[in-house]
């Protein structure tokens, strides 16, 4: 990470970790993905979700889905949907395919959010997107952030860019993370570091879990020696 890491600085993004793509019956399974990669990373997921709250991090979740007339989504988007055999807006056995309120749009029950945790609903790819997610962020002084969710090459990566755009120090969880294509994982995960880290750095649940185990409930003076285990973690120093 480029800055001191702070536990009062740093938020964990969960990217849509919601039935309709880890569940069987969603917009994923519908699609003809398989679900078994994404079903997968949600024990890791877990175990980062569990030692954020331990350190006292703010714990932002995502969900991709759209408004029950689906005016928030675009016909291209629509076409795309409707070309991979999983229309929005039709009915499966989790309700409608990717709309808010339905029962595939929700959690997986692992990943629940707790009281305190944000929730974001966006309609695109991206959480930066037609959301409060920067006001948010901005709001709580975040300036890192460490990402997991699905898919690897498509919502995680369209939010990785958009906040290293926006200057965030990102660090991407890479067995916390899924490809709906298997063989995309490692080329999304190699992206990431090229040119020196150009999309934040990458690390193993097992790192990232250690570091956040390191770090006290309240920020750390920053001379403390668990802030070197942070840094240590996460930037390879």
């Amino acid at each position: 990470m480029d800055t001191l890491p702070d536990p009062g600085r740093t938020a964990l993004l969960l990217i849509d970790l919601q039935r309709d793509f880890c569940s069987a019956g969603g917009y994923a399974h519908q699609a003809g993905i398989d679900i078994g990669p994404m079903q997968a990373v949600v024990a890791n997921a877990v175990r980062l979700l569990r030692a954020a709250r331990a350190a006292g991090l703010l714990v932002v979740h995502t969900r991709e889905g759209h408004l029950s007339d689906l005016s928030d989504c675009p016909p291209t988007k629509l076409a795309r949907s409707i070309q991979a055999g999983a229309p929005i807006g039709s009915t499966g056995p989790l309700g409608r395919l990717l709309v808010r309120g339905e029962q595939g749009h929700d959690f997986v029950d692992a990943v629940r959010p707790v009281g305190g945790e944000e929730v974001i609903d966006k309609p695109g790819y991206g959480a930066f997107h037609q959301t409060r997610l920067a006001q948010l962020l901005t709001a709580r002084g975040i300036g890192q952030l460490i990402v997991c969710g699905v898919t690897t090459e498509v919502c995680v990566h369209s939010t990785l860019r958009e906040a290293v755009d926006r200057g965030y120090a990102c660090t991407t969880v890479a067995d916390a993370t899924a490809a709906s294509n298997p063989a995309l994982q490692a080329a999304a995960l190699a992206m990431i570091g090229v040119e020196g880290g150009i999309f934040g750095r990458v690390c193993s649940t097992d790192e990232a879990v250690a570091a956040l185990q390191g770090l006290p409930a309240q920020p750390p003076d920053r001379h403390d020696a668990r802030v070197s285990t942070w840094v240590s973690a996460f930037t390879g120093a």
